[in-house]
């Protein structure tokens, strides 16, 4: 039986850690296919809008060699995703497993024999943290901006 694999993902600012995800999901199936979550689906369940679309998240993710085939997330119902790909194993980071969502997951999976494989929630890069640094700049270059410039006296007479 080939092993097809999903693996699901914002992959907003692609990281090493995106990349060591799908290369330990690829080590794990026969076939990968990646799933990048669409900009609005981003925005309705995490509250945050993607810095790069979706058009050119599906673009990076799809050139990465351990990637067989990458599609559009349009919803976060992953049954209604695995009906339309029909993968037999779905790859997530360890940070899901023993919560609610995870627990779900497993439940509704377990009914239709898909495996869920976590792996390690790595703490090389994130994406949240790239997206507080860039955050942080904003918030400088802004400071700066609203300074008074040296050419101008700090105080009226």
């Amino acid at each position: 039986m080939i092993r097809i694999g999903y693996a699901p993902g914002a992959y907003d600012l692609f990281h090493v850690g995106h990349l060591n995800l799908l290369k330990q999901a690829k080590e794990h199936c026969d076939f990968l296919i990646a799933g990048v979550v669409a900009d609005d689906v981003l925005i309705q369940h995490k509250g945050v809008k993607p810095v790069v679309p979706l058009a050119e998240r599906l673009e990076i993710v799809r050139n990465v060699r351990y990637v067989d085939e990458a599609h559009p997330a349009f919803t976060n119902d992953k049954v209604a995703i695995w009906k339309d790909l029909r993968f037999n194993v779905m790859f997530k980071g360890d940070d899901w497993k023993g919560t609610e969502k995870g627990l779900q997951l497993e439940r509704a999976f377990g009914e239709l024999g898909v495996e869920i494989v976590y792996f390690p929630y790595g703490k090389i890069t994130s994406s949240s943290a790239l997206r507080r640094t860039l955050k942080n700049i904003d918030e400088l270059a802004r400071r700066v901006r609203e300074r008074p410039s040296a050419m101008e006296p700090a105080f009226a007479f």
